[in-house]
């Protein structure tokens, strides 16, 4: 393919839409652009927390009424007119994970969408995706405000282990009353959630920025026998080691922001590269709207400047995301039998004069 800079395999059938070798021939304005696989982020409030819309009152993203609830679906709270949306189709972003806010210990259910239509069914690839939980200073301080458990991380942890130890009890009693050959009638939407979780069936997606939460953590998901991963991760270069034996996940960030909670102080760009180094699966994400995700890019290249890799900062836009979330059969990666989810960039997407000029999701041109 001559004129592209990018080291990948092109895909044969452009999902039945174009044909990609024969459009490429056919439009000589793309020589010397370059073309990658739609953006993904793995951690995102887009659609929760709206552009122009700031008051707590006013977002859906978090339901911090109630310490645990698991019941609570981002997917219901999702705008899909955000104007954030159209901004990050800009950024090359086509495919996110949004999910709850990190108010509660135990917060919500997550969704995997594609920026693809304006309505949320439409967009959704996966749902629920993951049970959203949070460690650390944001639930003390919720709580805290409040006079309620938890106030203190001994708190967090409590609640989260006495969760998982209902949904226990309550997946048992459901098997006795079905050995019986009874209809079981006594159903929780907030356990069935950890129900699915303890199955294997979907994994949490845990919050956590100090090392020694990353570790409660996974004590705790040990215990109940549960798959993870660890949401921003800021302090996880400080525990490579354990993170590489216990092959934990790791959606990374954001890291190009302001320490706002004392849980950020020693956060650091560098960790981009220790992770990285460490062969740990790790993905970046902007936490939108902490960094809008028309950046996503921006906080890559600013990561080289620390020592990070331009190969492993692209792995942690395409297909590292794709594989933490488990879609990596579709889409992070231009492959026949793919989504055709790309995008054309006048330039390398790290060099700041580069614009994304053209996206396409599943063959369809949505952003120009």
């Amino acid at each position: 393919m001559a004129g592209f800079s990018i080291k990948t395999r092109l895909s044969k059938n452009f999902k039945s839409v174009l044909n990609i070798r024969r459009y490429i021939h056919a439009h000589h304005e793309l020589d010397g652009k370059y073309l990658l696989p739609g953006f993904i982020d793995a951690h995102s409030h887009i659609g929760l927390w709206e552009e122009g819309v700031n008051e707590p009152v006013s977002s859906d993203g978090n339901e911090w009424t109630d310490p645990v609830t698991a019941d609570v679906r981002a997917i219901d709270g999702f705008n899909p007119e955000d104007a954030a949306i159209e901004r990050a189709l800009s950024g090359g972003i086509t495919t996110v994970m949004i999910v709850p806010g990190s108010a509660n210990p135990v917060g919500g259910q997550g969704a995997i969408i594609k920026f693809k239509s304006k309505i949320v069914d439409e967009m959704i690839i996966r749902e629920p995706a993951g049970l959203k939980m949070a460690f650390g200073e944001n639930p003390k301080r919720v709580y805290g405000d409040q006079k309620k458990t938890p106030l203190t991380r001994l708190g967090v942890a409590a609640v989260i282990r006495a969760y998982f130890t209902r949904v226990q009890d309550y997946m048992k009693k459901k098997e006795n009353v079905q050995k019986d050959g009874k209809h079981f009638v006594e159903r929780d939407l907030k356990l069935e959630a950890g129900e699915k979780v303890l199955k294997g069936e979907m994994p949490a997606r845990i919050h956590a920025h100090r090392y020694d939460d990353i570790l409660t953590a996974s004590r705790i998901a040990e215990e109940f026998g549960f798959k993870f991963v660890i949401e921003h991760g800021t302090e996880g270069y400080k525990i490579v080691d354990t993170l590489k034996a216990k092959k934990i996940p790791v959606v990374v960030g954001p890291l190009l922001t302001f320490r706002t909670k004392r849980e950020l102080k020693d956060m650091t760009m560098e960790s981009i590269k220790i992770l990285n180094s460490y062969g740990i699966l790790t993905a970046l994400m902007c936490d939108h709207p902490v960094i809008p995700l028309e950046y996503a890019s921006v906080q890559a290249a600013a990561a080289m400047r620390q020592g990070a890799k331009t190969e492993d900062l692209l792995k942690m836009l395409t297909i590292n995301p794709a594989t933490i979330l488990g879609i990596e059969n579709r889409v992070g990666s231009i492959e026949n039998g793919k989504d055709a989810d790309v995008v054309v960039w006048s330039g390398h997407p790290f060099d700041m004069k580069s614009r994304v000029e053209k996206v396409y999701i599943e063959g369809k041109k949505v952003f120009e």
